[in-house]
């Protein structure tokens, strides 16, 4: 089977596509084989080695994480699947590895895919959503007419963030380049700011909640937006992000930990039409890494990079 892989860590030129055994499912684990998988930033920080102390230094190391296709493979001890069940979902951060025709999981991990959605829009959702979903649901609570302020509103998190916080009932207002301003009022994005010229003080006090999912607000910015009990969620990790996070209530992390409560959520969502991934360019696994350098150098702000296996 072929697998785009890395044998130390490193730029974009580290990527191979190479030939490699079909593996086997262990003990609670399925064996997907994989016909669409999707790029995020987060696959090639974890290349760099930006997470070196929880990925480790055994190569060579997969590349890739949100996937959907079909069980193929049970591995020992897995009750409730099926082979051919179709499914989606976002490896472990260690094993990576969805840029592939196969990948073996852990049974928990492969969730059913809905079946109104094709493979490729299902391989586009995960780690966006769920990382949306932890901030909108789970860390702010979002209800019907609150306000909700969404930095990078058209990003592939940003677009997931807007989605779901327009189907909880909120208003929703955010940033964005300014020659794209259009799209994001078509999304529902009430009030659009240039993110060129966005100063966070024209906005002080508005918010129920701030969620920065570019990483462009530091945590006083973000506070300072916030009125009386609103929460400022943060994607990117960093330490001052982590402290306040850490030391008050209004502030707080977002996770891309899939579970099955948040994968059930976009799922429905996802087979409702009211979240929706833009997918800007599909491309196969032989064509896959110039497609994933130009998104690592240019990136894709016009929607998600999908591969398909076939």
């Amino acid at each position: 089977m072929r697998r785009i892989q890395y044998h130390r860590y490193g730029g974009p030129e580290e990527m191979r596509l190479e030939e490699v055994d079909i593996p086997e499912p262990g003990r609670g684990e399925v064996r997907v084989r994989v016909l669409a998988a999707a790029a995020n930033p987060a696959d090639y920080r974890l290349r760099v080695g930006a997470l070196r102390p929880i990925t480790g230094s055994r190569f060579p190391r997969g590349l890739g994480h949100d996937f959907a296709g079909v069980i193929d493979a049970l591995g020992p001890e897995v009750n409730g699947r099926q082979i051919g069940e179709d499914v989606f979902g976002i490896s472990g951060i260690r094993a990576a590895g969805a840029f592939a025709d196969y990948l073996v999981i852990d049974a928990k991990r492969a969730y059913p895919k809905p079946p109104s959605l094709s493979f490729e829009v299902a391989a586009a959702l995960p780690m966006p959503g769920v990382t949306a979903w932890s901030a909108v649901v789970d860390r702010a609570k979002v209800r019907a007419g609150e306000k909700v302020f969404i930095v990078g509103c058209l990003g592939g998190l940003g677009r997931s963030a807007v989605q779901l916080a327009l189907m909880r009932g909120a208003e929703v207002a955010g940033n964005c380049s300014a020659d794209v301003r259009d799209e994001a009022t078509a999304l529902g994005v009430s009030e659009v700011a240039d993110y060129r010229a966005f100063d966070p003080d024209a906005w002080r006090g508005r918010f129920d909640l701030v969620f920065d999912t570019a990483g462009a607000l530091s945590p006083k910015e973000a506070g300072a937006m916030l009125g009386s009990g609103g929460v400022a969620v943060h994607a990117f990790l960093t330490q001052d992000r982590l402290i306040a996070s850490a030391l008050s209530r209004r502030h707080a992390i977002a996770s891309g930990m899939p579970t099955p409560a948040r994968m059930a959520g976009i799922a429905e969502a996802a087979e409702q039409g009211k979240l929706v991934p833009r997918i800007s360019r599909t491309v196969s696994l032989a064509d896959a890494i110039p497609a994933l350098t130009e998104f690592e150098t240019l990136g894709l702000p016009k929607g998600k990079l999908v591969i398909v296996t076939s």
